[in-house]
C-alpha cells in the first residue's frame, strides 16, 4: 500500500493523483483536505484544514522560512498532521506521494517513510523546496526531460523520473470536428479553459478579446464567469485554438487533445507558470504571451496559434506518463526489508 497525499487548493493535484490511482495494480489510500473523487479507487482520509480562522490571527506560518506553511498553535495544522501520523502508524505505507506539501513529505520521512516528491516547475531552491527535494526517494517531474527545468542540482535530477505530462484523456479517441483537416474562417473557436485555482484575468479584459476577433466563436470554462463542464473533452475536441494558463493539468488536457493554444501564465508562488511558459517556448509548442494581449493584439495571436498547430504536444505529453508514474512508485515502494 501507498499512500498519496493530496493538496487541495485548485483541480490539478486532485486531478493527477486521480488518474495515478486508475493506473495502480496496488492499493492507494488518498489523504486530503477534499472530499474523496467518486472514482478513487481505495480508501480516503480526510484531514482537518490547516488555513481556517483569521488569517490576522497566525504565528510564525513560515517558522523562520523553514517552512511553507505550519502555524503556530493551530488546531487544524495539529489534527491533520496527527491524522497523518496515526495513518502511517496503522496502515505501514511502503511509500508516501505528497503532491504537494514540504510538511507531510518532512511528516512521513520522520515517521520512516519513503516519500515521493510530485515536483513543481519555478524556483525551488528556497530551503523548505531544497529539504522536501533532498530527502525524497523519488521526484515525479510531470513534464519531458527534453524539456528539463534548468537550474536544479544535479543530485535531484539522479533521482527524477521525467513522465511527461498526463491526464485522465490520455488514449481517450478525439471526437469530431478536431479531426477535420479545415474549418471555415466564419466558424472558428476559441476555447477559453480557465482553473479552479484564480484567474489574474478579467471579465473585461475578455470580452475586449471576443469584440476584437469577430470571425471567432468564443467559449469560456471555468473561471469565475465561465461555464463548468464535467466533460470538457468535446469543447477541447471542438476547438481550434484553446487558450489557457501554464497550470500542469490544463496543459495536460489541452496536450492530450493535440490542440493549438495560447498561454498566458499567471502569477503564481514560485514564478511555477512564467517558468512552465518558458519552458514551452523553448519547444515551441504554443504561442506563449507574458500577460494578457492587447485587443488589437488577438487576431494576429489567434492565428499564430492555429499555423503553428497542435502536433508538438506529443513531446510535452506521450500519452503514458501515468503509466510511468505508476512504474516509478511501484519502484520507489520496493525495499528489501521492513522491520
Amino acid at each position: 500500500m501507498i499512500g498519496y497525499y493530496v493538496h487541495h487548493q485548485g483541480s490539478g493535484h486532485l486531478n493527477r493523483a486521480r488518474t495515478i490511482a486508475a493506473h495502480c495494480p496496488f492499493p492507494v489510500t488518498g489523504l486530503s483536505t477534499l472530499a474523496a473523487p467518486d472514482d478513487w479507487p481505495g480508501d480516503w482520509v480526510r484531514l482537518p484544514a490547516d488555513d481556517n480562522g483569521d488569517p490576522a490571527a497566525l504565528s510564525d506560518v513560515t517558522a523562520g522560512g523553514r517552512l511553507h506553511w505550519a502555524p503556530l498553535r493551530h488546531s487544524g495544522l495539529r489534527g491533520r498532521m496527527a491524522a497523518i501520523a496515526q495513518w502511517i502508524a496503522t496502515a505501514t505505507p511502503r511509500l508516501l506521494v505528497s503532491d504537494v506539501s514540504v510538511e507531510v513529505a518532512l511528516l512521513a520521512r520522520l515517521l520512516g517513510v519513503p516519500t515521493a516528491v510530485v515536483a513543481m516547475r519555478g524556483e525551488r531552491t528556497d530551503p523548505p523546496h531544497q529539504m522536501a527535494y533532498d530527502l525524497a526517494d523519488l521526484l515525479l517531474a510531470p513534464w519531458p526531460a527534453s524539456l528539463a527545468e534548468p537550474g536544479w542540482a544535479e543530485h535531484w535530477y539522479t533521482k527524477t523520473v521525467h513522465t511527461g505530462a498526463f491526464s485522465r484523456f490520455d488514449g481517450r479517441p478525439l471526437l469530431p470536428p478536431a479531426n477535420e483537416p479545415t474549418r471555415s474562417t466564419n466558424h472558428r473557436r476559441v476555447l477559453l479553459l480557465l482553473g479552479s485555482g484564480g484567474t489574474d484575468i478579467s471579465p473585461g479584459e475578455i470580452k475586449s478579446a471576443q469584440e476584437a476577433t469577430p470571425t471567432w466563436q468564443w467559449t469560456t470554462l471555468g473561471g469565475p464567469e465561465g461555464g463548468w463542464a464535467a466533460d470538457p473533452w468535446p469543447a477541447l475536441c471542438a476547438a481550434d485554438v484553446v487558450v489557457t494558463h501554464a497550470g500542469q493539468n490544463a496543459l495536460a488536457e489541452c496536450a492530450a487533445a493535440r490542440r493549438p493554444a495560447v498561454v498566458v501564465p499567471q502569477e503564481r508562488p514560485f514564478g511555477e507558470q512564467s517558468a512552465t511558459g518558458r519552458a514551452l517556448t523553448r519547444g515551441r509548442l504554443a504561442v506563449v504571451a507574458p500577460d494578457w494581449p492587447n485587443a488589437e493584439e488577438w487576431p494576429g495571436t489567434l492565428d499564430r496559434a492555429r499555423a503553428l498547430g497542435g502536433n508538438g504536444w506529443s513531446q510535452w505529453a506521450p500519452g503514458d506518463g501515468a503509466a510511468r508514474a505508476v512504474a516509478a512508485l511501484a519502484n520507489a515502494s520496493s525495499f528489501e526489508s521492513d522491520l
